[in-house]
């Protein structure tokens, strides 16, 4: 765990906690204390929104920043592979 960057380990914390948190909306769950009886229909399409657009958002963030998916990035899987630091 030492050799992994801030920034890889802030991003799959944040990755696991959007999962988490979207298997449980599936569920019918919300990992917030509201109460079925005090809340209208338009809070929960909006929690479920917002619920998906995050986990959404952290998945992409997630992918791009662990894959070598810009100009710089493909040069700098090119410099690693000359370097015999990647498979």
């Amino acid at each position: 765990m030492k050799n992994l960057d801030k920034g890889t380990v802030v991003r799959t914390v944040l990755l696991l906690i959007a999962l988490i948190n979207q298997i449980l909306v599936m569920f019918g769950k919300t990992p917030l204390p509201l109460d079925e009886e005090s809340v209208n229909n338009l809070a929960n399409v909006l929690y479920v929104a917002v619920s998906t657009l995050f986990t959404t958002f952290m998945t992409l963030v997630a992918w791009f920043k662990n894959n070598y998916v810009t100009s710089k990035g493909k040069q700098q899987k090119e410099v690693l592979k000359q370097k015999g630091l990647t498979k």
